[in-house]
């Protein structure tokens, strides 16, 4: 079918973008389209339907030139985006969403040089560690980190090397299967699988708390523990924590630096229920996931914000740390901030709707907005100014010079939305998943295991419109992928195989599928996008439209859901087609490749141990290999071999921008800053004008 038939639904699909003009009344949006939406609550699936059938009037202002005027609220800064907090805990968190509330009330033992995301600046701890200063050892295997005194936490504590200890300890042994622990798991304790019951019965019982509790002897227990307790030692006398690595690792210090490398107070996180720091309940404290965990509602941070309130489904609000120990004319990097932040208010409102968004932002309502690719051109046109992120510089647009909006267009980003099919979809008791119908091939569902024949899989991959999703999604602004790693770094393959878009071979693959007999008796499945994000919307579309244009009997039905629901249904491998982004913990291959074939998604995906495990042996032989060469010769046979089995569909890189008023002072350009929170930034280098 031509892109332009399939768009035409597309439109159908989408929430109804407002027409806006600066001094007008909106047309009112177009009706919302009838979207089944599955809730899970802990342990039950509950099916319900959602219909908005109401219009909205938006009456839009317009925005004073900001070369005259300042920042209608001088000291608060407003933005308005999708996709809510999952959790507080640091330990836990492992999503954009926490993470960007985390950066800013929280802090690490480094952080990001200004806009060099490969060098770091001293936070908590009082250097960087390097072989120059005898910090780290010249074998690689030990960092010492001198931490600073005379800080304190939001709720009066003093911050002490024991706190620094407490935080790793407890995120180590807390080991969730859907936080970021693996990533400090593998390099400090030689854990490939990510999780710290690796070596209690080879790791039978990852992931589930009640199978380790009733099977682990309180020997095994206790030598988890004890392992644990050495790679990450305190000393209050010295001032200082020591890691103990049990490999050389290249980007140790990279891994610490972003939100789960947030230091807390242990004496206030035992206050409220956490991890009481000895090793006779360590594993009352496992795999909590987030819903369960002591920490996820509440936080305690050394950061220039405090938390002041947070109502799921709405947003949240930051204020001022007032007493932020950072002192005026001390700033955090060459050029920097110091002293305590400029904003005084942060103040986050949790919008689905685009045109609701594009509305608040015309009318000068919050200083920035979440825009997603297909709708810049909306944007666009109320741009003033265009600024380049390399430079800094901003020329005025020869269009519209007195637009109220300023542009930072054109930033590569270092993530990536993909297609995700599980070979395993998890069932009620009773057999039971709305998301597959029926549970059977009858018409009316797909079995749980549908995707684990490798003919849909590969079916899927050539059903994808990829030119069609990177012009209409993506703004004509993206770059396919031929696998896990990202473009231009080391171990892609810029000769590797790409499925291309093929209808017909997409309805060979299927004819071959479950014994031939999918034309005959067709199926029926859901595939989940979070709520708000147009970019997966418009995926799930493509997918809807081009299997139906196969066969009136292939059915797709497309499901969102909010943010908190769709991360918890897609780590539970409630969903059989998920579309989900990864951005990178660190600038490095193994942060890719691991997350999509063994770690993060192949679990979520249930990928099956045996071919889990042929992507393990060349994850773990790349990420020790020393020579470059080397470790991209075998990233390029990973890459092969993802291609192969097509667990995934890979989609493409996309450009960046984002869209700020011009009162907007200090926004920088940080690639591992900048993918995660477009529209909010890193608030303590910014300002508004006066």
């Amino acid at each position: 079918m031509s892109r332009n038939k399939w768009m035409i639904l597309i439109a159908f699909l989408v929430l109804g973008v407002l027409v806006l003009s600066a001094c007008a009344t909106a047309a009112p949006a177009e009706p919302q389209v009838v979207v089944q939406t599955v809730v899970v609550e802990k342990e039950k699936i509950v099916e319900s339907t959602v219909v908005v059938e109401k219009e909205v009037q938006v009456e839009v202002t317009s925005t004073p030139a900001p070369m005259d005027t300042g920042a209608p609220r001088p000291d608060t800064y407003t933005f308005a985006t999708f996709g809510d907090v999952d959790t507080l805990d640091p330990n836990l968190a492992y999503d954009t969403a926490s993470g960007t509330v985390l950066f800013n009330v929280m802090e690490s033992l480094i952080f990001y040089n200004g806009e060099d995301a490969t060098t770091f600046v001293p936070v908590l701890a009082k250097e960087v560690p390097s072989l120059e200063n005898g910090l780290i050892s010249e074998d690689g295997l030990t960092y010492i980190f001198n931490i600073r005194e005379g800080v304190k936490f939001h709720e009066g504590g003093d911050l002490t090397p024991s706190d620094v200890a407490y935080t790793f300890q407890r995120g180590l042994l807390q080991s969730d299967p859907n936080g970021p622990q693996w990533l400090l798991i593998e390099p400090l304790l030689g854990y490939a699988s990510g999780d710290v019951t690796e070596e209690i019965a080879e790791g039978a019982y990852a992931g589930d708390p009640d199978a380790l509790k009733a099977n682990a002897t309180p020997e095994e227990l206790q030598m988890v523990c004890d392992k644990v307790m050495a790679a990450v030692v305190a000393d209050d006398a010295a001032g200082t924590v020591t890691f103990s690595l049990a490999q050389p690792w290249g980007p140790f210090l990279a891994t610490l630096v972003p939100y789960w490398g947030s230091i807390m107070d242990k004496e206030w996180a035992l206050e409220q229920g956490a991890w009481d720091g000895t090793c006779e309940t360590w594993v009352d404290h496992y795999a909590p996931g987030s819903e369960n965990d002591e920490l996820s509602e509440v936080v305690n941070g050394t950061g220039p914000y405090k938390l002041e309130s947070w109502t799921p489904g709405e947003g949240w609000v930051l204020v001022a740390n007032e007493d932020y120990w950072r002192p005026e004319g001390e700033p955090m990097w060459e050029g920097g901030p110091s002293g305590v932040p400029q904003i005084k208010r942060v103040v986050q409102q949790q919008v689905n709707e685009w045109g609701t968004r594009f509305a608040m932002l015309q009318a000068g309502d919050v200083e920035a907005a979440a825009v997603p690719a297909a709708n810049r051109p909306q944007a666009d046109e109320f741009v003033g100014e265009f600024c380049d992120y390399a430079t800094g510089e901003c020329t005025p647009n020869a269009d519209n010079p007195d637009g109220p909006l300023r542009k930072w267009g054109n930033m590569p980003t270092v993530s990536r939305t993909d297609v995700f099919l599980t070979f395993n979809v998890a069932t009620d008791e009773n057999g039971n998943n709305p998301y597959i119908g029926s549970g059977q091939l009858d018409g009316n569902g797909i079995p749980p295991d549908f995707f684990s024949d490798v003919h849909v899989r590969k079916a899927m991959n050539y059903c994808f419109d990829y030119d069609a999703f990177i012009a209409d999604a993506q703004n004509g602004e993206g770059a396919r992928n031929n696998g896990p790693i990202i473009l231009d770094m080391l171990g892609y393959n810029p000769d590797g195989e790409y499925y291309p878009f093929d209808l017909d071979q997409c309805a060979a693959e299927l004819e071959q599928a479950w014994g031939g007999v999918l034309p005959e008796t067709g199926f029926r499945f859901q595939i989940a996008f979070n709520t708000g994000n147009v970019t997966r919307q418009t995926a799930a579309a493509i997918f809807q439209n081009n299997l139906a244009s196969i066969n009136e009997k292939y059915q797709v039905e497309i499901v969102g859901l909010p943010w908190p629901t769709f991360l918890r249904s897609f780590r539970a491998v409630q969903l059989p087609v998920s579309i989900s982004g990864w951005h990178e913990d660190i600038h490095d291959p193994h942060n890719w490749a691991q997350p999509f074939t063994v770690g993060t998604y192949a679990g979520r995906q249930a990928l099956p141990d045996d071919l889990r495990a042929q992507f393990q042996e060349l994850v773990t032989a790349g990420v020790l290999a020393a020579d470059p060469a080397a470790r991209e010769a075998i990233y390029y046979d990973l890459q092969k071999l993802h291609h192969d089995t097509a667990i995934q569909v890979t989609l493409s890189q996309g450009a960046g921008s984002r869209y700020e008023q011009r009162w907007v002072d200090g926004f920088y350009y940080n690639s591992a800053l900048y993918d995660g929170m477009p529209d909010a930034g890193y608030m303590y280098a910014l300002g508004l004008q006066q």
